[in-house]
């Protein structure tokens, strides 16, 4: 099924409770949290003490994108920290095999994140490891960006490549997802949409997730 996961990221830090708390009750069961070092994104945000304290407030899945330098170090003190889901860069891991091996090994899914630029034939050797895959819609490290068209193809490729194979991992998408995009992003093949802006950035962030999962899962009654 096609879900909808909130991005804290454009949240109100100063009411993230009730933040989480309205998406949750429009139906939200996973939450995306974007963890960035200043270094492999140029900037910085949230840390384990802010997964320790959501993880106190939620049910929700926890679904931990570490934009970071150096994940294997990191990966497991934000799975101890509640995390349910870690996504670490392609493009961050020298030894991509054994740093998603690392994360099952700690007890939670394990994601990897393409940037823009980087090709899904990198990952040609670890997709039977995966439990889902995330393509960057926008260059990561800042909220609102626009929309990047070329994603699109690259989830149509990516949907392709996992049927050949015939594995289940999820694509999920992240980046300028919006009422005006989402159905053809889940025509293409994507499973999770990840927003931020289009949610939290409205007078009513409930309302906009209905609005937003709504066309999204009826997108799929017309998927080709």
């Amino acid at each position: 099924m096609v879900e909808i996961l909130p991005s804290i990221l454009a949240a109100n830090f100063a009411r993230l409770g009730e933040e989480i708390a309205k998406v949750e009750r429009a139906g939200a069961s996973m939450l995306h949290v974007d963890v960035m070092d200043g270094h492999f994104v140029p900037n910085i945000s949230i840390g384990i003490p802010v997964v320790e304290s959501i993880r106190k407030i939620t049910r929700s899945k926890l679904d931990v994108h570490l934009m970071i330098s150096d994940p294997d170090t990191y990966a497991p003190e934000f799975i101890r920290a509640g995390a349910d889901q870690v996504l670490v860069h392609q493009e961050a891991c020298p030894h991509l095999d054994r740093t998603l091996r690392l994360i099952r090994e700690h007890g939670a899914l394990a994601g990897v994140v393409l940037n823009p630029a980087t090709p899904i034939a990198t990952l040609n050797e670890v997709l039977d490891l995966v439990d889902h895959v995330l393509i960057m819609s926008v260059n990561p490290g800042f909220g609102g960006q626009a929309f990047i068209p070329n994603a699109l193809r690259k989830v149509e490729a990516l949907s392709c490549r996992r049927k050949e194979l015939g594995l289940q991992f999820a694509i999920e998408i992240d980046g300028g997802v919006g009422l005006d995009n989402a159905p053809a992003i889940v025509r293409a093949g994507c499973d999770w949409l990840v927003a931020g802006s289009s949610i939290f950035h409205t007078p009513d962030p409930g309302r906009a997730f209905s609005e937003l999962q709504r066309a999204a899962r009826e997108a799929t009654l017309v998927r080709v």
